[in-house]
């Protein structure tokens, strides 16, 4: 039976999404079609109906995962709350509902530019968000890129231990520590009246 363009285009979203999910818990080459349709309910000869490729499946999948973390920051009631959200243990815990950036870095670096460039942006967009809720100075971009680099590379390194492992635990708490050190210091800038910036 033929279905309609409305539920081809629903179709297509949940296997997107579930491969979002997938892709940041197993890593790209360690899913396979067959595993991503099983898992969304569907055939696998249904798979090109959709894509083109895994590739360009890949390529929605990480630009979905992005775009999940953009809600998450823009819902979050300051900078202080998402750092320490997104160095939590259960952020750690939990890849495949949590940063792109952290679970598929190192998947990202051996895949082709056309999946960078959609990983490029989605880095793009968090150095601009977390820059917008720092003060407005010229160091504000630098700022943000520091904070990413920290955070993501904290979280990546923590993921890397045993679930046991207490360096792993200390990873977390220090970057923790220290990024909320840096986002209350520009709070406190940004109190003393030099140059507020909106908050995003």
């Amino acid at each position: 039976m033929r279905i309609t363009e409305s539920q081809a285009q629903k179709n297509r979203q949940k296997v997107v999404a579930r491969a979002s999910k997938l892709f940041r818990e197993g890593g790209f080459d360690g899913i396979s079609v067959n595993d991503l349709m099983k898992a969304a309910g569907f055939t696998h000869g249904g798979f090109y109906n959709h894509f083109e490729s895994k590739s360009a499946l890949a390529c929605e999948a990480l630009d979905y995962a992005f775009r999940q973390m953009d809600g998450v920051r823009e819902q979050m009631p300051s900078l202080d709350e998402f750092v320490t959200s997104y160095l939590s243990e259960e952020a750690r815990k939990a890849p495949g509902a949590t940063c792109p950036a952290a679970a598929l870095a190192g998947e990202v670096a051996r895949q082709p530019d056309s999946i960078k460039s959609v990983f490029a942006e989605g880095v793009e967009r968090m150095i601009l968000s977390i820059a917008d809720s720092l003060p407005e100075t010229p160091s504000a971009r630098e700022e943000a890129v520091d904070l990413v680099c920290r955070m993501v590379g904290a979280l990546v390194l923590a993921r890397a231990l045993p679930a046991s492992s207490n360096l792993g635990r200390e990873l977390l708490s220090t970057a923790t520590e220290r990024c909320r050190k840096t986002v209350m210091t520009s709070n406190r800038l940004r109190r003393g009246g030099r140059n507020p910036r909106r908050q995003s």
